[in-house]
């Protein structure tokens, strides 16, 4: 139990999805006190809802070395803990079913190749035996080894673990529902005070900070029974992160892992303007389609669940960490879209730089909060309510 003053931790951490926990446990291995809150256990809201991919993404420079610095660091990770988060180092596969599409994966090998991330390019002719369940008739692919799928939830929990192991006190199923410069308050009353306020609360950021601009963009997911053996990698269409065309469209993409459980789970879609986390049968069905357009086996398995989720995004497409330029000692470690499993060691590390004062892994300034807030923020020493 987090108790309400005698002691103040140098950190407070507003959620314990995989951004917060990783943010969690950094901050414990830098020699700081630290304090979770949680809603929910370890885990759950975005984290629960969405998929497990650990990709290199490079939509932007600034995208790619967050992507690399953190996958450097999840290797690490996996190496020392096998066991956590049913690991499956399978690889990707961005299949492009044209020759436009085809350019734009060459283009991709070539900037990952260039950074030290293998990327091998697979000819259509060979891809039936790199990943026998692909259709015939594609134009190729970028096979990417080093990228590999996670169970998000477990990571989460076991990060938590391993921090209140070293110090860190835990509070789950207690909302905050204010916030301060220098302090939180619980529903039950309590009055938490800390050093330094890390909001990683998902979707619910804005409801704490209404001045931050992350916006919940739906995504539908399905998985199957299982069928092991019957995919080797993670396919993902070169569509996938396009930008959408408008408020409330919708936007869909194949990307499909294969589980250590032998399952496939099967996604993805972009949609905004959405309220509602019940899932769209219409939506579901197109998401399905989708992916069968690349992997025909999937037409005769059978999906034992779906289900939809919001991912917390940002306006420009880039996390927002870094320090609030105008709340006192409020962090941020937020925005992360579709990317917060893939980006949470190195948001980690890199919010733990800023902290501390030191030169950074990477460039900060693409992620710092000052690009994205308004010069009207409240100031320092204000006090807003809401739900995390």
């Amino acid at each position: 139990m987090i108790q309400s003053s005698s002691s103040v931790p140098d950190v407070l951490v507003i959620g314990a999805g995989i951004v917060g926990a990783a943010c969690a446990r950094a901050c414990v291995e830098e020699g700081m006190s630290v304090a979770i809150v949680d809603a929910a256990a370890p885990g759950g809201g975005v984290t629960a809802a969405g998929m497990g991919h650990l990709v290199a993404l490079d939509e932007s420079a600034a995208e790619l070395d967050l992507c690399l610095l953190s996958l450097r660091l999840w290797d690490a990770f996996l190496d020392e803990h096998p066991a956590v988060g049913e690991p499956h180092r399978c690889g990707t596969l961005w299949v492009a079913e044209d020759e436009h599409q085809l350019e734009g994966a060459e283009a991709r090998a070539r900037r990952l190749n260039g950074r030290g991330w293998r990327a091998d390019l697979v000819s259509g002719d060979a891809l039936p035996g790199v990943e026998p369940a692909l259709r015939r008739g594609l134009a190729g692919a970028v096979r990417v080894a080093g990228d590999s799928v996670v169970y998000p939830p477990a990571v989460a929990a076991a990060l938590v673990k391993q921090a209140c192991a070293r110090g860190a006190v835990a509070r789950f199923g207690q909302r905050v529902v204010a916030l301060g410069a220098d302090h939180v308050v619980l529903a039950d009353g309590t009055c938490v005070s800390a050093g330094r306020i890390v909001v990683a609360a998902g979707v619910q950021v804005a409801q704490l900070l209404p001045e931050v601009p992350v916006f919940a963009r739906k995504g539908h997911l399905a998985i199957t029974d299982r069928y092991p053996g019957t995919l080797r990698h993670q396919v993902v269409s070169m569509g996938y992160g396009q930008p959408e065309g408008g408020a409330g469209a919708l936007a869909v993409a194949a990307n499909v892992q294969p589980r250590a459980t032998g399952q496939w789970l099967v996604g993805s879609c972009r949609q905004d303007g959405q309220v509602s986390t019940e899932p769209d049968p219409a939506v579901t069905a197109a998401v399905l389609r989708s992916a069968m357009a690349l992997l025909p086996p999937l037409a005769t398995m059978r999906i034992i669940r779906t289900w939809a989720g919001m991912r917390p995004a940002s306006p420009d497409g880039l996390p927002i960490i870094g320090r609030h330029p105008t709340r006192g000692q409020v962090w941020l470690a937020a925005g992360h879209e579709g990317l917060g499993v893939t980006t949470a060691f190195g948001t980690a590390h890199l919010l733990a730089d800023l902290m501390l004062g030191r030169p950074a892994a990477i460039d900060p300034g693409p992620y710092l909060p000052g690009r994205l807030l308004p010069t009207g923020a409240p100031a320092a020493g204000g006090h807003t309510r809401g739900i995390a």
